[in-house]
Order: C-alpha cells, then structure tokens, then sequence
C-alpha cells in the first residue's frame, strides 16, 4: 500500500517539514553513487555504526539515505503526516519533537544489535515518530493510498496500525539472528521504537487549542 495523501488540511504552512526534506534531498544529491568506491566509506563517515556508536552519528544518520527508493519512501510519508503533526504541534516544538523520535529509535535500534558493525543510515526512526503521533492524534483521519491497481481512503488507524504491527513483528522476527555479523538490512526495530516514542511523546508536545479545527466538516462537505 502507498499512500498519497490524507483528507485533513493544514493551517500552517509546514517550514520544519519542508526544510527537513530539503536537507534530505540536498544530502542525497552530495553523496557519492552507490557504485563509487567512496560509497561506502561515506556511509560509515556519516551513518550510526551500532559496534561503534557516537552521539554525532545519531543525528547525521538521520539525514543520509541508501538509495532513491529508500529516500522517497521516506520523505514521502513525513510529508503527508508530518504537516498536520507540525501544525497541531508548532514548528519548533515539531523540530524538538523529531529529533527525540529519532535519537529514541537509533538506541532502541543499537541496543538490540550492539554488537552490529553494518552502519543504520535514514530518517525512517524519526518519520515513524511522526507517524505514531499522527494515529493518536487522528486516529479517525483517512488516507488515499494506492492498493495493487487502484486509490482507495484507508481509515488512518488501519494503515498505521498495520504498519505498526508489521515493523514489530519483522523486529521479533530478526531477533532469531545471533551472529553480530548477520545484523542489518532494514532497522524495523528503529522504526518501531520510533512509533512508540511519537505516540507517547506527542502527548507531551501537542498543544490542546490546536487540536480544535473542523477538518471533518470540510472533508464532508
């Protein structure tokens, strides 16, 4: 399923959203190609190596992707959710708010596979912090998403939920692997750990008079 858009309007024009996937885009277009020698000593310059972790990694990690696919799916969902997240939480508080979804799925993620030495890279962590913020907040949103040959409005519970459910199940599923060496691929454990944070979080960064908003009567009508 590919979502494409959400049925709620955003009040506010979404500068954190949109300068975080400037930033991402902009890190991308700098990186050497992925069939470059300089690849991948680039990947461990700037991603976040669980067997040898440092605090700036965290935060660059987040900005650098491995491939165009990885980056549009990525910047794809953080700007259908995060506009309404940005707008109900404020643009500075959102910017605060990202950061710690982030830097919680990274130690989730290196908690579990601390012995890893293949570097985790992307803002996917961070994004489903967006993502679980967006479901408590709205919870009764729809999205149209793309479903094999057609576009069809997916209550927001249901494909979030789903999502959810499907990051924590693989992140199980990879615990089966023991080797520090056979660690890595897709960080579902990140992504989980990232939902988990937003969802609680945002509790804490949401500010209640902008929860008010008719979105449903505008929809509707």
């Amino acid at each position: 399923m590919l979502p494409i858009r959400d049925v709620i309007p955003s009040r506010t024009t979404p500068f954190v959203t949109m300068a975080l996937i400037a930033i991402n885009v902009a890190v991308f277009l700098a990186m050497p190609g992925s069939d470059t020698p300089e690849y991948e000593p680039f990947l461990r310059a700037w991603g976040l190596t669980p067997a040898a972790f440092t605090w700036p990694a965290v935060v660059t990690a987040m900005f650098v992707h491995a491939g165009f696919g990885h980056l549009f799916s990525n910047m794809l969902f953080l700007w259908i959710f995060g506009d309404n997240v940005e707008d109900r939480v404020g643009h500075l508080r959102f910017l605060v708010f990202y950061g710690l979804c982030g830097l919680a799925a990274a130690l989730l993620q290196v908690g579990i596979e601390r012995g890893s030495t293949v570097p985790m890279v992307g803002a996917s962590g961070a994004i489903a912090g967006v993502l679980g913020a967006y479901l408590i907040m709205f919870p009764q949103s729809r999205v149209l998403t793309f479903v094999f040959v057609t576009f069809l409005e997916v209550p927001a519970s249901l494909l979030l939920g789903l999502w959810f459910a499907t990051q924590l199940l693989s992140g199980i599923g990879a615990l089966a692997v023991v080797r520090p060496e056979d660690m890595g691929g897709v960080a579902f454990w990140a992504h989980a750990g990232g939902f988990a944070a937003g969802a609680s979080l945002v509790l804490l960064f949401r500010r209640p008079e902008r929860m008010r908003v008719e979105w449903w009567d505008q929809v509707a009508g």
